[in-house]
């Protein structure tokens, strides 16, 4: 435990601990524009004792948004995020913010125009049709990847997170299952990765020595004809080439193994319950079909640090690699993320010998948790993991249902209960999790 709250060096920023809010998606902006919502969370979760927060998914370019909720790259916003950095920073914290681009998860009428991906098709769970880019518009994208690194560092952020996961833009070009592209950006494992490559020769040229750079990456897709955990590695030793300083490993795809990412089950009265009509009615008239969710959003039996098995595989693998370099090379640091509950949670990280890891479950209960761990090593969040947060989250804001509960706003009864049912879940699969222990 003395090793954890021990500060750490992250290419050139110093963190004062070893633990960083995750990138998860808030639903605090409003007409892509930073609420005063966005900055007081992100200030309480500094406050709290993390060693860096991470505002989530900001697109580098307005094509790259998928809800009104989210940030994207452009000046006008500038004074308001300087004001969150400025704000973040006062507490101690460093400031960290995702850029990336979604492709296909978007609609015409958010990203106002033809959504794009690696190549032509729909996208069932938009729904809409989306087309390949252009070869010239691939290096556009290239450019404003750096260019946003640029614009982060004029905000006052210490860090940028590349999205190189999850069935976004880069990874929907990684995946054999959304690229079926013939030229230079598709086919062979090279050929996918290319773009991804490319992006991050930029982001390195415009971080220079004064921005931290990581990136979020996929351990394996969990879906047919995705990114098997072999191709991961693959991708992870890709990375690494680019001399980035952290790598988050993660795992699932939005669009088909949802919570494979989240961990547990999605609730599904919940999320239909919240569900903007006028964007979703198809997926809230499914949700409502007896069977139908389980197969649109199949649920994953939650248990306490779900990715780590196989994220010790990745920090095996990448070990290896550089001593088969046989150079003096530092490798990036291995972040990471998944399933973080209590102190003991996080003791158990740093025993496995992981220098940072990323939280978010917890920290929308508790912004305090990183204090109370510092307290008492054996601390419990509580948190019930029913993903009442993700389940409005698309909709309104990220919540949990305790906070909602004590700021007055009431909860229908079905869903009192959906949660009741789905955390009763949770803790009889983290009980046969430990007994197996």
């Amino acid at each position: 435990m003395n090793k954890l709250f021990t500060p750490f060096q992250l290419g050139p920023i110093t963190l004062r601990n070893r633990i960083v809010r995750s990138a998860a998606f808030e639903n605090m902006a409003r007409k892509n524009a930073p609420t005063q919502q966005l900055q007081d969370y992100h200030v309480s979760v500094a406050r709290g004792g993390v060693g860096m927060t991470t505002v989530a998914y900001c697109a580098v370019d307005l094509s790259g948004v998928s809800f009104d909720g989210q940030l994207y790259v452009r000046p006008e916003i500038i004074p308001d995020m300087k004001k969150m950095t400025d704000a973040i920073h006062a507490e101690g914290a460093k400031a960290s913010i995702q850029l990336g681009h979604c492709g296909n998860m978007t609609h015409i009428y958010t990203c106002h125009c033809i959504p794009v991906s690696a190549d032509t098709w729909f996208n069932l769970y938009s729904p809409t049709i989306h087309r390949a880019l252009k070869v010239a518009e691939i290096k556009q994208l290239v450019k404003k990847f750096g260019e946003a690194v640029d614009w982060a560092r004029e905000c006052g952020f210490d860090c940028v997170e590349i999205h190189a996961g999850h069935a976004y833009l880069l990874s929907q070009f990684i995946a054999p299952r959304t690229n079926h592209r013939r030229d230079e950006y598709g086919g062979s494992f090279e050929n996918r990765v290319r773009f991804m490559n490319e992006v991050l020769d930029e982001v390195m040229a415009h971080a220079k020595d004064d921005m931290a750079v990581v990136v979020k990456t996929n351990m394996w897709d969990d879906c047919w004809h995705g990114v098997s955990i072999e191709e991961g590695i693959k991708v992870a030793k890709e990375i690494a080439k680019h001399k980035v300083h952290g790598i988050v490993l993660s795992g699932g795809t939005v669009s088909r193994s949802p919570m494979t990412i989240l961990g547990g089950a999605m609730p599904y009265k919940t999320l239909a319950h919240y569900m903007n009509m006028k964007s979703f009615w198809w997926l809230k008239a499914a949700l409502n079909l007896p069977g139908v969710h389980q197969i649109m959003l199949p649920t994953v039996p939650f248990k306490e640090l779900y990715f780590m098995d196989k994220a010790k595989l990745f920090q095996k693998a990448l070990e290896e690699e550089i001593q088969g370099q046989k150079t003096n090379d530092q490798r990036p640091v291995l972040i990471y993320v998944g399933g973080v509950q209590s102190g003991d949670n996080c003791q158990q990280i740093i025993d496995e010998g992981f220098e940072l890891f990323q939280i978010a479950h917890v920290l929308i209960k508790d912004p305090d948790f990183v204090k109370h761990v510092q307290e008492n090593p054996h601390y419990h969040a509580g948190c019930g993991r029913s993903n009442y947060c993700v389940g409005r989250m698309y909709t309104l804001d990220m919540k949990c249902h305790n906070c909602v509960e004590r700021d007055g706003e009431k909860i229908a009864p079905r869903i009192q209960r959906e949660i009741a049912t789905l955390e009763e879940a949770a803790r009889k699969s983290v009980n046969a999790q430990h007994s197996n222990d």
